[in-house]
């Protein structure tokens, strides 16, 4: 019998910047149906393997291998780029998503607002999509975030610290949403965070990163302080 393979793989690669190595000898194979997370201080390298698998710098050495066109990826990233005096409602904010698969200056069909409308249902916000996307909570911004890279219609999930600065409840809605995409909908998730604790509360498949490093790491290993 054939194996699948993955979706993504990272073989003895080493990933930076400029020629200058901040990860060495990395090993990482995304599968469908995965849910990964990626724990590790801040500036331990987290964002540099994400960066890289999405295709915004090349790999130092080694060999990244992609089994899915990258308009199969839906990333949230850290923070947004949007300006916070622009007057754009959520709704707005998550069409954006869909943008990507259209001509310039083409409006969103009727196939992409039903698509937009099951999004925001599937992140449990559809009620506040016609609201100011900046009067939104942390939290519902960052459901928000996700929801928009739902739109692409994503075999993989990439999300940078989406639990971080958010209040508890909010970490809570994030994470069962998380859960919930990969195990209803089979998405195949990785997902960074520093709180190992919470990382802990998703998945017990953990890639630690730290001292220029990646390691998968033991279930049973006492939480590290970062």
């Amino acid at each position: 019998m054939s194996q699948v393979a993955p979706l993504v793989s990272l073989r003895a690669a080493n990933l930076g910047y400029g020629g200058v190595a901040v990860l060495r000898d990395v090993d990482l194979d995304i599968a469908a149906g995965d849910l990964i997370a990626m724990a590790g201080p801040n500036g331990a390298g987290k964002t540099t393997i994400f960066r890289t698998i999405l295709g915004f710098i090349p790999t130092i050495s080694g060999l990244l291998v992609r089994n899915c066109a990258l308009n199969e990826f839906g990333y949230v990233p850290q923070s947004s780029a949007l300006d916070s005096t622009f007057p754009i409602t959520a709704r707005e904010v998550v069409a954006m998503g869909g943008f990507g698969r259209l001509k310039p200056y083409e409006r969103l069909p009727a196939g992409e607002k039903q698509r937009l409308d099951a999004v925001l249902e599937q992140v449990g916000l559809a009620q506040l999509a016609s609201r100011s996307f900046f009067s939104l909570s942390g939290g519902q911004r960052q459901r928000m975030l996700i929801a928009r890279a739902l739109m692409v219609g994503p075999k993989i999930l990439i999300l940078d610290e989406p639990l971080s600065g958010v209040d508890p409840e909010s970490q809570k809605a994030i994470s069962d949403l998380l859960v919930k995409l990969n195990r209803e909908e089979g998405k195949a998730i990785f997902f960074s965070s520093h709180d190992l604790r919470m990382v802990r509360s998703v998945t017990d498949k953990i890639l630690r990163v730290d001292g220029g490093k990646a390691a998968w790491q033991e279930a049973s290993t006492e939480q590290h302080p970062w």
